[in-house]
């Protein structure tokens, strides 16, 4: 099995009378986050919110509708 990466802290921010967040310099920096690049919001139950970047989920995305016809095979055996 692999090494699980620890996730880091990257310290606090303060949502502001719009509701906008200013994310850290240093996360902006390591996920290439510019200006206009879009993020997706999840809820991660009890109070906790994660940030994805759209990008990454659109590659995801792609990969895994390459993968459907092999993942219905394999649900279909699995249901006979």
């Amino acid at each position: 099995m692999g090494t699980k990466e620890p996730c880091p802290f990257y310290g606090t921010t303060t949502i502001g009378e719009k509701g906008q967040i200013v994310i850290p310099q240093e996360v902006r920096e390591k996920m290439k986050l510019a200006k206009g690049d879009k993020l997706m919001v999840f809820g991660m139950g009890g109070e906790m919110v994660a940030l994805a970047k759209l990008s990454h989920f659109e590659k995801f995305e792609k990969h895994l509708s390459g993968q459907l016809d092999s993942i219905r095979n394999i649900i279909k055996k699995g249901n006979t």
